[in-house]
């Protein structure tokens, strides 16, 4: 779990005064048949070290030697402080591993209560999709990966195009795209779909449209020509120029430069590069009145409420409820004069004076 780690006991933790790592292991341990993803595993890793890193200067000790009941709640607090300049998100993510930790600790009898209950957790606020803006970002995309990427040495369209086709047309996190191989398509021609590996090791099928299969078939012939041979069921279905399966890295610098040549780097919401893609993909999709439930099963969220944002974003009954308001009809009767004072134009109808 990184520094200091070590591996996980035989047995459970015996006391409340019992190695702090060890009862991290076992965590761990207990949790292995929710198969969680690395990628997840990594991130409690962090969230563990973040807050020992810290407690370790508290008490001048080292990881290897803390105990659990010196992560007293004043401990605790003096940690999080440490870590309060974080993003509000960063620290309630933090503090839902710890509580994870504390819960499993108390099921398993080796303390007597849970401590983060006194420790004040941030409100996260809801955040809006990163969609890409603009009425023809989408097109000058898919013009620019089609054509190829200028200045390239080693120009390669239509793998490029079918990245960013399957992106848009199927919604999947950058690790779901780069988690697919040959064998993921299935199904006969037309009529095909994708089989994706989500969070949790959840799966989903979606749907692939003849346009995407056309797309996809044109990259894998293309491949062929690059690299003849056979090429297996279980390779990586995107590769780099290689041959070798395309990195995280990699892609997001693809994409970040077919964004660039685009002209809609600046319509791409920060922090968002890969990412958003697929929320350009779900935000078009609630836009053309595709239900939470449905958006939730393309999607792969584990809850509803996760999806709603982007029902709730781009839903028409709520925006013309709005418009609704009696106030937008004053505001449209509203005219600025220059040299003076806003006026009012009048209605039709000779306004009644209110008693």
């Amino acid at each position: 779990m990184g520094a200091g780690a070590r591996p996980a006991t035989d047995g459970p933790v015996a006391s409340r005064g019992g190695d702090l790592l060890d009862a991290i292991d076992e965590f761990f341990l207990a949790r292995m048949p929710r198969k969680h993803s690395e990628h997840t595993l990594d991130a409690y890793r962090r969230d563990f070290q973040t807050i020992l890193t810290t407690v370790t200067e508290l008490t001048e000790s080292s990881s290897a030697d803390l105990r659990i009941d010196q992560l007293d709640i004043p401990t605790l607090r003096r940690g999080f402080a440490a870590i309060s300049h974080q993003s509000a998100a960063t620290i309630a993510r933090t503090w839902s591993t710890w509580n994870q930790l504390f819960t499993f600790l108390v099921t398993e009898q080796i303390i007597s209560g849970n401590p983060m209950a006194a420790i004040e957790k941030p409100r996260v606020p809801k955040s809006r999709p990163k969609a890409i803006s603009g009425d023809d970002s989408v097109e000058r995309l898919l013009v620019v990966a089609a054509r190829g990427r200028e200045g390239a040495r080693d120009p390669w369209p239509e793998r490029d195009l079918a990245l960013v086709v399957t992106l848009l047309t199927c919604g999947l996190r950058l690790s779901e795209l780069l988690g697919l191989t040959v064998r993921s398509i299935d199904g006969p021609k037309d009529d095909r779909v994708v089989g994706v590996r989500g969070k949790g090791n959840k799966e989903r099928t979606l749907p692939l449209e003849p346009e995407v299969e056309a797309i996809i078939d044109a990259y894998m012939e293309s491949r062929l020509r690059r690299f003849p041979g056979r090429i297996p069921a279980d390779a990586a279905l995107f590769v780099a120029n290689s041959g070798e399966p395309m990195r995280r890295g990699a892609l997001q610098y693809l994409i970040e430069r077919l964004y660039r040549e685009a002209g809609i780097r600046t319509k791409v919401p920060a922090g968002a590069l890969v990412h958003a893609l697929r929320h350009t993909f779900a935000t078009s999709l609630a836009r053309n009145g595709a239900s939470g439930t449905e958006l939730q099963r393309l999607l792969g969220h584990e809850s509803l409420a996760t999806t709603q944002r982007y029902v709730d974003a781009t839903a028409r009954e709520v925006r013309d409820a709005a418009r609704a308001n009696e106030a937008y009809g004053a505001i449209r009767r509203v005219t600025v004069d220059k040299d003076g004072p806003a006026g009012v134009s009048q209605p039709n109808e000779t306004a009644q004076d209110t008693p």
